[in-house]
């Protein structure tokens, strides 16, 4: 069975950041092939990786609803074709994105499908690492569920503590099969307050580091460079790499 590494946290807490700067150091330690999964409807993990999404699960499932097979080709094997040309191969690591359907409506048969194509996917690779979207739903869903690692991300804001502690309260509750669950304060300008730090350990989280604020980080997303091509000096690399040295 592969390691699983997911990452939750509230929306601009830098998960989909340190999901990249995680699959960097997978590689960096040889840990490969790796299983990149962007579980975001608001899917931006190739964007960080570098790489171009050529279809997602959420758009194969919208192809076979509305009657798009070619003739003398079952709905099964249409489906495990367009699954299979949903995943991007590159160095070191590969990556599926779950999308979503098309219009309003709900999330769960695009949840399903992912969940399925992880199913088989998962001989393949001895690591995956799952971005998932913002909040609690992916948790809810059951998305996220049978992790080694859930990796919550936050920002050193009350309200992102408060998501983090949520989140972690919530997939024990649920029962989702985690084996460990560790907190990242990210984007900090100054080190955590004692306050900041109280609320974390009362929460039951357990603190694996901080990441400061990195203004290359900025630079490399405002010029569209993919994050994972940062320097391995850059501060928040070097943050990043020490916890990972940590939890694995």
């Amino acid at each position: 069975m592969p390691y699983t590494i997911a990452l939750a946290g509230k929306g601009g807490s830098g998960k989909t950041t340190m999901a990249g700067l995680l699959i960097k150091y997978l590689i960096k330690a040889n840990k490969t092939p790796i299983l990149a999964v962007d579980a975001d409807c608001n899917a931006n993990l190739n964007e960080v990786l570098g790489l171009e999404i050529k279809d997602t699960l959420g758009n194969a499932r919208e192809e076979m609803k509305k009657g798009v097979v070619p003739g003398g080709m079952t709905k099964d094997i249409f489906m495990e074709m367009k699954l299979e040309e949903s995943l991007v191969e590159a160095a070191g690591f590969d990556l599926v994105v779950m999308g979503q359907p098309e219009g309003a409506g709900c999330y769960c048969a695009a949840n399903t499908l992912l969940a399925g194509f992880m199913d088989r996917l998962a001989g393949n690779y001895p690591f995956i690492v799952m971005d998932n979207e913002a909040g609690m739903e992916h948790i809810s869903r059951l998305t996220t569920k049978n992790v080694d690692i859930l990796l919550i991300v936050s920002d050193s804001s009350r309200r992102g503590i408060q998501a983090a502690i949520r989140i972690e309260d919530l997939a024990r509750r649920l029962n989702i099969g985690v084996g460990k669950s560790y907190a990242v304060i990210n984007q900090i300008k100054e080190a955590p307050s004692d306050q900041a730090l109280k609320m974390v350990e009362a929460g039951g989280l357990e603190l694996a580091g901080t990441v400061p604020e990195d203004r290359t980080i900025y630079e490399f997303d405002f010029n569209g460079r993919p994050t994972i091509e940062m320097p391995e000096d850059s501060p928040s690399v070097q943050a990043a790499f020490k916890i990972f040295d940590k939890i694995l």
